[in-house]
């Protein structure tokens, strides 16, 4: 047979699409063409899989070859086809197995003296072959780690061409090589952050708690020096554990990003852009190669955008979306790139551009039209999707700079997150949500987890005053479930609705 097949995987955003690499001989002048939507780096193919066929000691056939991704339609990216091409062609010429390369997905990048380099997005293409139904894959030695994390799949660690050719049959001496080491090294572990080290801002810890048990969104404002950063950062650290499958996921975007993979890190991850990161910065893009944005790499964890109010507002703005859909989606011409993007946010501004307004014993120097600009720099459609809103004042110079240790620990704080947690999961075990952050506001709205008049009279009249719109409404009922499983109540009274207002809208609400 003068035609042979193998498979690949292409990416469009975290969804694998196999892709057929057919390799046909015909008796006309000698060519080696690719076909099938390839980009510019997928078309470079053709020397880099002809270096590295005669470097390792296997000559490609003097006819005209012609490889076709198939599906056609589908847009190609990228040096990772590098692989399955140079195998189908020399499978076209007889040198290795038809039968065995068929059943076999191949990974990984050439490099011209024949090794094995690696690529990103291992991870999810391998979940793609699984999905799929193959039961073998050959990737670069560097990703051995990350594709060994998908169950179900025999992974083959290949070190150069030579081997992989071995593996199908090929009479071919082997030679014995350094593998190509990992593109990018793994992050270091973050240290984590304790809360005790948070002194004098209780009412502080005390709605990151909050936000940490339902899943909301926190709006932190206050001058320079407060703590809102300090805050922050220690989110992630009383977050519960992520699961398996959590893991999965975000070691999927890590892979996609081109990081290091070779285990799961069960702790939710922290993205926090400068504020002069672009539409593309936070939500991702790019032309033919759409990569993930901040709020992808945050999926399942915290984005934090310190500085609020300095970035752009159509940056801001593009979150909206996002925050109600868990997703993003980026449309290219052919093609959607779509990708997970359930996160967390945390927002910190200052009062006003200098930082002192409201700030007893400093002095503003802005004009009341700049603070009111620097104000307007979040949108009212975005307040509107953020659960509570928290004003953050310095502490005291003696309490700041004395010996105390805050009553609050990381490691309390999380036990009761995890209870809340819990309450709620299994009051919404029947639902398709799991925190109260998820639930859709109608549903609260009605039915068995509908509020007794006297306990939601306040937020009625918040609504009927117009200081509130019914997202607003929806988004207090959440906090106020959330409340009441801290507090182990069954349902919220009075009280948690009062205190969920006073959390979203402040002491005016």
């Amino acid at each position: 047979m003068t035609t042979a097949r193998t498979w690949a995987v292409a990416l469009t955003g975290v969804d694998g699409h196999l892709v057929e690499v057919e390799a046909d001989l015909s008796n006309q002048t000698p060519e080696f063409k690719i076909i099938g939507l390839p980009d510019k780096a997928l078309g470079e193919a053709v020397q880099r899989v002809h270096n590295a066929c005669k470097n390792a000691g296997l000559d490609l056939p003097r006819r005209r070859l012609t490889v076709n991704l198939s599906p056609a339609s589908l847009p190609k990216q990228g040096s990772g086809f590098d692989l399955s091409i140079a195998v189908s062609t020399l499978a076209a010429g007889g040198s290795l197995s038809h039968d065995s390369i068929a059943r076999t997905v191949h990974i990984g990048e050439l490099g011209l003296d024949g090794r094995v380099r690696p690529v990103a997005g291992v991870l999810p293409a391998v979940f793609a072959a699984v999905r799929a139904g193959f039961e073998r894959a050959v990737v670069p030695h560097a990703n051995a780690a990350e594709a060994r994390l998908v169950p179900g799949i025999e992974v083959r660690a290949a070190t150069s061409l030579a081997e992989v050719a071995a593996w199908h049959g090929a009479d071919v001496p082997v030679p014995d090589v350094e593998p190509v080491a990992a593109a990018a090294p793994a992050k270091e572990p973050a240290a984590m952050l304790d809360l005790a080290d948070v002194v004098g801002q209780e009412d502080a810890v005390e709605a990151l708690v909050i936000a940490a048990a339902g899943g909301h969104h926190l709006l932190l404002s206050g001058p320079p020096g407060a703590g809102k950063t300090m805050l922050a950062r220690r989110l992630p650290g009383i977050l519960p554990p992520l699961t398996e499958e959590e893991a999965l996921e975000v070691a999927s975007i890590r892979s996609l990003v081109g990081d290091a993979v070779d285990s799961l890190d069960r702790i939710a991850p922290l993205e926090a852009p400068h504020h002069s990161a672009s539409v593309a910065a936070l939500v991702g893009g790019g032309s033919r190669v759409v990569r993930p944005g901040a709020i992808v790499r945050a999926h399942r964890g915290v984005l934090f955008l310190d500085e609020a109010a300095e970035f752009s507002r159509i940056a801001l703005d593009a979150l909206r979306q996002p925050l109600e859909s868990g997703a993003i989606e980026v449309h290219r011409s052919g093609f959607i790139a779509r990708f997970p993007a359930r996160f967390q946010l945390i927002l910190a501004m200052n009062p006003c551009p200098c930082g002192n307004y409201g700030v007893r014993g400093a002095e503003c120097v802005c004009p009341s039209l700049a603070i009111r600009r620097y104000s307007d720099r979040l949108s009212g459609p975005l307040r509107d999707r953020i659960d509570i809103e928290l004003h953050v004042a310095r502490v005291a110079a003696a309490r700041a700079t004395s010996a105390e240790r805050a009553e609050t620990t990381t490691d309390q704080a999380r036990q009761r997150v995890a209870a809340a947690r819990g309450r709620a999961a299994l009051r919404l075990r029947d639902t398709p949500w799991r925190l109260n952050g998820d639930v859709p506001g109608t549903w609260l709205r009605q039915g068995a987890h509908r509020l007794s008049a006297e306990s939601r009279a306040p937020l009625d009249r918040a609504l009927e005053r117009g200081a509130l719109t019914l997202r607003g409404y929806d988004r207090v009922l959440r906090l106020a479930w959330t409340l009441a499983d801290l507090a182990g109540v069954d349902a919220p009274g009075r009280d948690q609705v009062g205190r969920a207002l006073y959390l979203k809208k402040g002491s005016s609400a």
